[in-house]
């Protein structure tokens, strides 16, 4: 099932695939007209640097000028996985990967599709597939959404978890995690044993190390807002309420409880941003986090998300 998409990324197309995390707009990284076309299909800012990925661990050595005893523990912990790790790059990394950094990210994704597609097409850029700053696309009808319905996409179902991986940048120490993701700077700790440092604001007058850290990202057409302390009375009818913990409202029709299960949420948030895009509600009301919930990776990559939507 997956000739016809390798042919088209072997001819220098743009081709949409499922990772564990959401859909990735994939394009031949050693290409360096497929990889506008990513740019110019997405509406994405050239100063947004673009994730690489990889089918095994060997392909680092591709695009990385230096792996540590550190990356090769990383990488034999967490990979295939939700992991980006970022390197120092190799000279011949193209520059419209890097947005002209001496740095490139790189990930080995563990969806079963994927690995077939990266294995036999090559190594691929795959920044989310979906129009730059709106919700990531979880399911291959949101990719559709955004670019049509004759758009390349290799059709998985829906992703498991639902949010973008973990971007962990090992170019140079303290190690830094620029975006959450599920895999928490907790367990990085555990297999290097060392600290990491937690920076998910990168400066707006620079270029970023990592994508999902300089623009707002992920956002409905609807306005996001969190809850505000001791709001349970006045509930908005034209709005989505999205709760984990308090009591849902009576007056409201529009209210997904989460009950605590923090992945179901996850695995929902982007899906949930859209459908309340196409019920045209002009909110999305979201229940804050506490922060002992905020110490479960899940819930501050959550927490990250919601907060770049607010913008």
């Amino acid at each position: 099932m997956l000739d016809q998409y390798i042919n088209l990324l072997k001819s220098g197309e743009v081709v949409a695939f499922p990772t564990e995390t959401v859909y990735g707009l994939g394009a031949d990284a050693k290409n360096p007209d497929a990889i506008k076309k990513v740019f110019e299909i997405k509406g994405r800012p050239s100063d947004n640097p673009l994730i690489v990925h990889i089918s095994d661990k060997k392909q680092t050595e591709d695009f990385a000028s230096k792996i540590s005893d550190d990356a090769r523990k990383l990488m034999d912990g967490f990979w295939p996985g939700p992991l980006t790790l970022i390197f120092e790059k190799k000279p011949q990394v193209l520059d419209i990967i890097t947005a002209g950094l001496d740095t490139v990210a790189l990930r080995w994704p563990k969806h079963p599709l994927s690995q077939q597609l990266i294995a036999r097409a090559g190594a691929l850029v795959a920044p989310s597939a979906n129009s730059s700053g709106k919700p990531s696309p979880t399911k291959a009808e949101h990719v559709k959404e955004d670019f049509g319905d004759d758009f390349p996409v290799v059709d998985a179902g829906e992703t498991d978890i639902g949010l973008e991986s973990t971007v962990l940048d090992i170019s140079s120490e303290p190690y830094t995690i620029y975006r959450p993701g599920a895999v928490s700077a907790e367990e990085i700790k555990k297999v290097i044993g060392k600290e990491v440092v937690q920076d998910s604001n990168s400066s707006q007058d620079k270029t970023a190390k990592s994508p999902g850290t300089k623009y707002s990202h992920y956002s409905p057409a609807a306005k996001v807002q969190w809850i505000s302390s001791g709001d349970d009375t006045t509930f908005v009818e034209d709005a989505l309420y999205l709760l984990h913990n308090r009591p849902a409202p009576q007056k409201s029709t529009r209210v997904i409880h989460y009950k605590g299960d923090f992945k179901k949420m996850a695995h929902e948030l982007y899906d949930r941003f859209r459908h309340a895009d196409h019920q045209q509600l002009e909110f999305v009301f979201v229940e804050p986090f506490s922060n002992d919930q905020l110490r479960n990776p899940i819930v501050e990559a959550l927490q990250n998300r919601i907060s770049k939507a607010i913008g």
